[in-house]
This record gives structure tokens, sequence and C-alpha cells, in this order.
């Protein structure tokens, strides 16, 4: 791949990993933050996010919301295991996807298409394109384990 496309792909990954840790961090950090609100207010699958929020499932929720967010910001930054936190960072965003959809509406300004599938979206080619080979971490990682986990590298 040319320098170009390198770079390019360095600082997407950069730029997202960064996105997550933020959102992740600021969770992590704010005893006070939870899931409950966003939920309780889905447009779509309204019954079913609105069970999660009034259930006992909302501590496990929150934690795997403020943790996965942070964890997929370190992965895309350090670029350890891209595929793997790509994989996960794309179902997340499509799970924040659905509750802001009132078809075809989502959300105050976009059109079927908001910038959680983008995100999805940019999270896919990085696994698929190996981004975090590009300097990043999962280049000394495959090297190691690329016999026992073909998947991830």
């Amino acid at each position: 791949m040319k320098k170009c496309k390198l770079i390019s792909l360095f600082l997407l990954r950069i730029s997202l990993g960064w996105m997550f840790f933020y959102a992740g961090i600021t969770k992590v950090l704010d005893p006070e933050w939870s899931a409950a609100g966003f939920l309780a207010h889905a447009k779509t699958f309204s019954g079913f996010y609105l069970w999660i929020s009034e259930s006992s499932f909302l501590p496990v929720i929150n934690f795997l919301n403020e943790w996965g967010l942070l964890l997929i910001g370190l992965s895309l930054l350090s670029g350890t295991l891209v595929r793997l936190s790509s994989f996960f960072g794309a179902f997340l965003m499509i799970l924040y996807y659905f509750p802001a959809l009132d078809f075809p509406l989502v959300g105050e300004h976009s059109y079927i298409v908001d910038e959680h599938i983008i995100y999805a979206f940019a999270l896919i080619s990085l696994g698929l394109l190996g981004a975090g080979k590009i300097y990043g971490l999962d280049k000394k990682i495959c090297e190691k384990i690329q016999d026992k986990c073909k998947w991830v590298c």
C-alpha cells in the first residue's frame, strides 16, 4: 500500500480510537453516568430497550458500555487486536443506532444513515484492512500468534 494510504488508515484508526477512549473514560470516571436515559427514550425496539433500562441488567449494560468503549479506544490507539475490537466497536455502534432510529429519520438531522453507521463502516474497514499492523502493535503480536489465532490477525 502507498504511504499516503497507510497514513490515512493510521489517522482514521487513531481518531476513532481517541473518540472511543474519551467516550469510555468520561463514563468510567463519572459515578452518576447511566445508559438508562438513552435506553428509556428509544424509538425503535422501545419495549426491549425500556425493559433493559428498568431491569437488573442495567448495571451490566452500564459496565459493558463504559469499559467496552474504553477498551476499544485503547485497542485502536495502540493498534492492538484491532480486528477484534473493530468488530465489537461496529456491533456497539449498531446497538447505539437503533434507539435513535425513527424510520426513516435518525436523530434530528439524519435520514436513514447517521454517524453510528459511518463509525460502524469505518471500524469494519479498519478491521478488514488490518489497520493495527500500520504503526501499531498488531504486527508484533501477529508474528507471535499467527499459527494459533489467524482470525485475530
